[in-house]
Formats: C-alpha cells, structure tokens, sequence
C-alpha cells in the first residue's frame, strides 16, 4: 500500500473466522458508549479491519449499513494505523447518533488504539 492509497483494499479486511478469533482472544480496548473497539497487533505492514455490527444491537439493516459504511470510510482515511487488526463493535446509542459524533468517536478511538498497541509490545 502506498500513502497516496485512500482505498479500501481486500488485504485491509479481517475475513476469516481466525482472523476475528485472534484478536477476540487478547485484545487492547477502547470502548464509549457508540463503538467498542478491539485491536492486537499484527505482522503485516498496514492496518485491518473487521466489522462485527450485531442484529441484536441495531435492529434494522438500513441503520446496520450506514454504521458500516461510516466506519469503514473513516478507517480509510486513517493511513497512520501501522500493524494493527482492528474488530469495531456497535453499541445500541449508535444509531441515532449523528454521523459526525460517530466519526469524531471513531477518531478518538484510533489515536487510542495505535498508541496502547504500541506500548503493549
């Protein structure tokens, strides 16, 4: 991946039930009350992401999209993540949150998340 890369490649998503699993196991958190973030290092280059919205949590599919299409835009955008495999969790309060809260906690938990990886090591 370069650093004029603002995609959403396939090899920057967690897919496999593994993938998910290892970061379950031992995770770093960082959780408000839209969004539980977990994240572990890993042994690539760039950073992976994972989504885990729960039917349980946000009833309808309309309002489960959009909190999946706001973060996976926001981890897009995010090029300074390093090694990191990244599960987001939403929360019941997410969905009638306004989109830009939901983005400025998502940053919040970024910064949170690189620098706790980093000193975990």
């Amino acid at each position: 991946m370069t650093d004029n890369d603002f995609g959403f490649p396939p090899q920057c998503r967690l897919k496999k039930p593994a993938e998910y699993k290892k970061v379950f196991a031992k995770p770093v958190k960082s959780s408000d009350q839209y969004f539980t973030l977990l994240a572990i290092k890993n042994d690539l280059d760039h950073p992976r992401l994972g989504l885990a919205i729960a039917k349980k949590n946000i009833k309808k599919a309309v309002h489960r999209n959009i909190i999946k299409r706001t973060v996976r835009e926001n981890f897009r955008l995010q090029q300074h993540l390093g090694n990191i495999d990244i599960v987001v969790l939403a929360r019941k309060e997410a969905v009638d949150a306004p989109l830009e809260l939901l983005r400025k906690s998502l940053e919040k938990h970024w910064l949170k998340l690189v620098t706790r990886c980093a000193s975990y090591s």
